[in-house]
């Protein structure tokens, strides 16, 4: 059974509460008082959703009552009832975050409507809050597209450390999706509603980024013609992302420390100190112990920075995650036409999971995009691939033998795919006996039987 909405009447005089009880019994759940003193205890001790609220009270006034109640639940809807025609309260009532004004003597069919327009609202709104939390815990994690156990790792951090204003530093290679992860960072806090703004660190020269993060004031410097706000300004109250935060000077970082610790700045030309409420994430691909070690990163912005450390994997050690981002990729563009995404065939899948893909998810996204756009058919072959670039490469450390074998693999895929997966023919332009063929492919783990493609 849905449950009912509450109102609180609050009216000295017990024959306006009683009409009010009356009109609303059937549709509401009904809390009663005669003072300013009830009504405060009535509002701490239950759940209130609406209050129709008399403007003249014995022990106070209505209009301070309301400002007393929003201090509690500033959520709570209050329509203001008066007996006096006195415009400056009504205006001071509305000022305060009162939703209606009612004037007596009133009529009963005016009085109806106006509340149940207020419940209707208030039934939107709790329905909007409902979506939103649903949409949060389906989809927490933004765009973000993974199921290794490292990646899952990260997914577990995040939901966890969400609820923190504690600082965060994301560290791991370029392309590994460190903004996507200080987003979700931020859309699973409490600050979910508020800004969450970026600063790119190292797209600004030093001379600039004092003035993009604490804004300044017209004169503050040759071509400041008008007042700016910063960065940090547009962020009060939500989530500031820094990235590439090791691009910052040495000076610029002594003034964010001063800022992360003090929790307030002043804009350039000003001594006009603005408070900061502002939850900070900052992401660098660069191991910071070494710049501190050569005096370029300063060893108490790292601490200060470092709380809620994140470590995002690159894409060649969360390799099990390549068909899914493969597939996510693909299918994007064709959602946006309608139509069905493209796919890839065995051998082409099997190049790419062979890739070390140095970009990582980036460079992966970026390729799609590509193979979308030029790719005719639905069908993604080997030979569509710049095989120069996919073609598995051992790494320095690797032996003679692993070299041979990662070549041979790639070449004899090559092969197959151009002939449609035919072994006989393939075999035949490789010159080799159809079983030693194979053979090779068992030894080299090349799918088999091949996909046939047409």
């Amino acid at each position: 059974m849905k449950k009912l909405m509450s109102i609180l009447i609050v009216d000295d005089e017990l024959g306006v509460r009683e009409s009010f009880r009356l009109l609303f019994k059937d549709a509401f759940e009904i809390h009663q008082a005669a003072s300013g003193r009830e009504a405060l205890q009535a509002f701490a001790s239950r759940s209130i959703d609406i209050v129709l609220l008399d403007i003249r009270l014995p022990d106070t006034h209505g209009v301070a009552l309301l400002r007393q109640i929003k201090e509690v639940d500033p959520e709570v809807d209050i329509v203001m009832v008066t007996a006096v025609d006195d415009q400056q309260t009504a205006i001071d009532a509305m000022k305060s975050g009162a939703h209606d004004f009612i004037q007596k003597p009133f009529a009963i069919e005016t009085v109806r409507a106006l509340v149940h327009r207020v419940a209707e609202k208030r039934g939107l709104s709790s329905e909007v809050r409902y979506l939103r939390q649903e949409l949060t815990r389906c989809r927490p994690f933004e765009k973000m597209v993974g199921q290794s156990q490292a990646m899952r790792e990260v997914f577990d951090l995040i939901a966890a450390i969400a609820d923190s204003d504690s600082t965060v530093l994301i560290q791991g290679e370029s392309g590994t999706g460190k903004e996507l992860v200080a987003k979700a960072i931020h859309n699973q806090s409490p600050r979910r509603d508020n800004p969450f703004v970026v600063v790119n660190c190292g797209a600004l020269p030093c001379t600039l980024m004092e003035s993009e993060l604490f804004g300044h004031r017209k004169g503050a410097f040759t071509g400041a013609i008008a007042d700016s706000a910063g960065k940090l300004e547009v962020a009060n109250s939500g989530t500031l992302f820094l990235d590439d935060i090791d691009s910052l000077s040495v000076e610029m970082q002594a003034k964010l420390l001063r800022t992360i610790q003090e929790k307030e700045f002043e804009r350039l030309g000003t001594h006009r100190v603005v408070k900061a409420d502002i939850r900070f994430i900052a992401a660098t691909n660069k191991v910071l112990s070494e710049m501190i070690e050569e005096n370029r990163f300063r060893q108490d912005l790292f601490y200060r920075l470092n709380v809620l450390p994140v470590h995002l994997p690159p894409l060649r050690k969360r390799k099990a995650d390549i068909p899914l981002l493969l597939e996510h990729f693909l299918a994007r563009p064709a959602g946006k036409r309608g139509t069905h995404g493209k796919r890839l065939s065995q051998a082409a899948m099997e190049a790419l999971m062979a890739y070390d893909w140095p970009g990582n998810v980036r460079e992966l996204q970026n390729r799609c995009e590509r193979w979308c756009t030029v790719v005719r058919g639905d069908l993604i072959r080997l030979r569509d691939l710049p095989l120069h670039d996919f073609k598995s490469t051992p790494r320095g450390n690797g032996s003679l033998r692993e070299a041979v074998q990662a070549f041979e693999r790639g070449f004899i895929t090559e092969v197959l795919e151009s002939v449609n997966g035919s072994r006989t023919k393939a075999a035949e332009r490789l010159q080799v006996h159809r079983n030693t063929l194979l053979a090779k492919m068992r030894g080299l783990g090349i799918g088999f039987p091949l996909e046939r493609t047409k």
